[in-house]
């Protein structure tokens, strides 16, 4: 780890990890999410632009496509719109951009002409795999980082590795 990287131990925590101010725990808890995910999110940036070539919301794209059942790779724009908040006109530009740097591929949803389905090719699903490892390890870094202890714990059940560290 560089000396920037280190973990912010002279420093004290989130102020929403402390608790004792107006927020209910429930606040709390999702004012330390945002400001973990976003930590880890400007970090991010800079290893999806150096290892895929793509913005981070062009990634963020790639990654619901990759984690569909049955390795299928695809989706409708709709869905993709709906699931990452994003207006459809502004979805519709990032399909774009990936599909001519070859990373996703564009039809007709089947019996919907209106509908269009976006799905993966071979050339991303290869590049996600050889930089699935660095994009992970920078996620990890950034929530250590970030993040005391405790809310660490807290988040192990959805990020195992995470239990790893310190």
């Amino acid at each position: 780890m560089a000396a920037d990287d280190e973990p912010l131990t002279d420093q004290p925590e989130c102020p929403s990890a402390q608790g004792g101010g107006l927020l209910p725990p429930e606040l709390r808890g999702w004012m330390l999410l945002l400001a973990a995910t976003g930590a880890a999110e400007q970090r991010l940036r800079a290893v999806v632009k150096e290892r895929l070539d793509v913005s981070h919301d062009e990634f963020l794209v790639l990654c619901l496509l990759a984690e569909q059942p049955g390795g299928t790779g695809s989706l409708r724009m709709s869905r993709i719109a709906e699931l990452l908040g994003r207006p459809k006109t502004r979805l519709t530009y990032q399909i774009a951009c990936l599909q001519h740097a070859g990373l996703v591929t564009r039809k007709s949803a089947c019996g919907d002409k209106r509908g269009i389905e976006v799905a993966l090719t071979d050339k991303a699903r290869r590049l996600l795999t050889e930089a699935s490892d660095a994009l992970a390890e920078t996620v990890k870094e950034s929530l250590v980082r970030f993040m005391g202890p405790d809310q660490r714990a807290a988040l192990c059940g959805l990020l195992p590795g995470l239990a790893e560290e310190r």
